[in-house]
């Protein structure tokens, strides 16, 4: 993406945590967690490669519709699986905002918008609003709920990589993510 060096290596490292952590939640016994761990794994690794400042790696010509392609799979994919549930919804919109990020890079990889014009372009203000929207409900579901005890016995704690609360912000750090990179093309 096209921004500052400092704040993109900052974002590289947050979704390169976040892939990696959900790598880590891929070990989970729950299959539908697995699922999900393995989309939002693709997701933060593919962020953190696009999130590169172009002052420290100028990618080939082929990367960007490259991108296109295997997030182009990834949508499909969770439309696919959205049959079954809504959160693949979620990663329907997130693989589909990759793809027009990638088409965005490839029809001018030096410039912000290929668009032409002033102003933001109709599907990226979109995309904005929905994962200002996504953070915002992602970042109050993170918020302890009044009532709740803390005293679980320590047996009954589920293994850290099946933790909700580390999934939920997990996802909440890719929104944020995104919503970087799409301010930035």
């Amino acid at each position: 993406m096209h921004g500052p060096a400092s704040p993109g290596w900052l974002l590289v490292a947050l979704c390169a945590a976040t892939g990696a952590y959900c790598l880590l939640r891929m070990r989970s016994s729950d299959e539908t967690q697995r699922r999900a761990a393995g989309d939002e794994a693709l997701m933060g690794f593919g962020m953190a490669v696009m999130a590169v400042p172009g002052s420290a790696f100028t990618p080939p010509a082929w990367v960007w519709p490259a991108y296109a392609v295997v997030f182009g799979g990834a949508a499909l994919r969770a439309l696919w699986v959205a049959r079954s549930g809504t959160h693949h919804l979620h990663h329907l919109v997130g693989a589909a905002a990759m793809v027009y990020m990638a088409a965005v890079m490839t029809a001018s990889p030096t410039a912000g918008h290929a668009h032409g014009g002033s102003g933001v372009p109709l599907l990226t203000g979109g995309l904005l609003l929905y994962f200002a929207a996504y953070v915002l409900i992602s970042g109050v579901r993170l918020l302890p709920v009044a009532g709740a005890t803390g005293s679980t016995a320590a047996a009954s704690a589920p293994a850290w990589g099946d933790r909700p609360e580390l999934a939920r912000a997990c996802r909440l750090s890719m929104g944020i993510g995104m919503l970087a990179m799409l301010l930035t093309i």
